[in-house]
C-alpha cells in the first residue's frame, strides 16, 4: 500500500493540531486503502451480505464531511452529493454506475472545504447546530475520527477480500 497519501498526525502539539491532524491521518488512511485498485474492485461488495464498497465508503464520507462541517458547524444548507433515489434512499452506497474518479473529486474537495471552515474557526469552541442539538467543533473533529476509524475497520476488510493487501 501507498503509505505516502499520509501525513503523520502531530504527536505534540495544541488541541486543535492534534485533532485535525489525527482526522487527516484517518482520511489518509482510506485513500491507501483504496490505492491502486480497479474501478471495478473499488465498486465490488466484497464481504457478504454486505452491501459495502470502497467506493461506497468513499462517497459516504463525502457526505458525512458536508453534513457535519458545511451544514452542522458552518449553518450552510448544502443537499446531498448522492441525494436520494425515487425509493427515498440515500444512493451513496449505490455504486454500480458511480464514477470513481468524480466520487473521489467530490469527497476531496469536501475535505478541502471541511479543513477550511476548521481553519477559519476561531475555536474549538465554536458551535453549529441540526436541529435543537447543539455541537462543539471539538465534539464534531472527534466524532468525525471515530467515524472515519470506524469505516477504515470495514476498508481493512474489504481490501483483504479484494485483493490479499493487508496493513495499517
Amino acid at each position: 500500500m501507498n503509505e505516502e497519501l499520509r501525513v503523520p498526525p502531530v504527536r505534540v502539539g495544541d488541541e486543535r493540531a492534534t485533532l485535525t491532524g489525527l482526522l487527516d491521518w484517518q482520511r489518509g488512511t482510506l485513500m491507501v486503502k483504496c490505492a491502486g485498485l480497479t474501478d471495478e474492485q473499488l465498486r465490488r461488495k466484497a464481504v457478504a451480505p454486505s452491501a459495502l464498497s470502497l467506493l461506497g465508503l468513499v462517497r459516504h464520507l463525502a457526505e458525512v464531511e458536508r453534513g457535519w462541517f458545511r451544514n452542522v458547524l458552518n449553518g450552510e444548507d448544502v443537499r446531498g452529493y448522492f441525494p436520494r433515489n425515487e425509493a427515498g434512499e440515500w444512493t451513496e452506497f449505490h455504486v454500480e454506475d458511480a464514477d470513481p474518479a468524480e466520487s473521489f473529486r467530490i469527497w476531496q474537495e469536501a475535505c478541502e472545504r471541511s479543513r477550511a471552515i476548521v481553519a477559519a474557526a476561531e475555536s474549538l469552541d465554536v458551535v453549529g447546530s441540526f436541529g435543537e442539538e447543539q455541537y462543539s467543533l471539538r465534539y464534531i473533529l472527534g466524532h468525525m475520527i471515530e467515524e472515519y476509524a470506524r469505516h477504515n475497520g470495514h476498508a481493512d476488510l474489504l481490501r483483504e477480500a479484494i485483493d490479499g493487501v493487508t496493513g495499517e
